[in-house]
């Protein structure tokens, strides 16, 4: 699978704590393994972020992926469930 990240997603991810950003990467690498991984919480946004997906990294911070095609996924932003969803 190829991972991409866009601007947004780089400029957000920089900003969080290092505690954060090693949390996502543990979390990446068990998306990589098995997208349909349970602990993921993988589910398809609705609204204006329609067809596009979220993962659940901690209890509050979420990324959210565009799939491109069946073998190459955009990550989006990250963030709090606030910052993303409102």
């Amino acid at each position: 699978m190829t991972v991409g990240y866009s601007k947004k997603f780089k400029r957000q991810y920089k900003k969080l704590p290092k505690s954060i950003q090693d949390k996502f990467n543990e979390r990446l690498i068990i998306f990589l393994n098995n997208q349909r991984n349970p602990s993921l919480g993988v589910h398809r946004l609705h609204g204006k972020l329609k067809n596009l997906y979220s993962v659940k990294i901690t209890g509050d911070i979420r990324a959210v992926f565009d799939e491109i095609d069946s073998d190459v996924i955009e990550f989006v932003a990250i963030g709090s469930h606030s910052e993303l969803y409102t």
